[in-house]
C-alpha cells in the first residue's frame, strides 16, 4: 500500500512539473497519461482504504 501512495505522489508531482512549464514546452499527452495514472492509484487508494474502516 505504501508503495502506490508513494507513486501516486511522484505522478501527481510530475504532473505539477509539467503543468508549471510554459504553454509551448507542455506535453499534452504526458500530462493526460500522468493524471489518468494518478487519478487510478488515488482511485485504488480510496478503495483500500474505505475497505479497511471498521463498521
Amino acid at each position: 500500500m505504501s508503495i502506490i501512495a508513494l507513486a501516486s505522489i511522484l505522478l501527481w508531482g510530475a504532473v505539477t512539473h509539467e503543468l508549471s512549464k510554459p504553454s509551448k514546452k507542455q506535453n499534452n499527452r504526458k500530462i493526460i497519461t500522468l493524471t489518468s495514472l494518478g487519478s487510478l492509484l488515488t482511485l485504488v487508494i480510496t478503495i483500500s482504504l474505505v475497505q479497511n474502516l471498521p463498521f
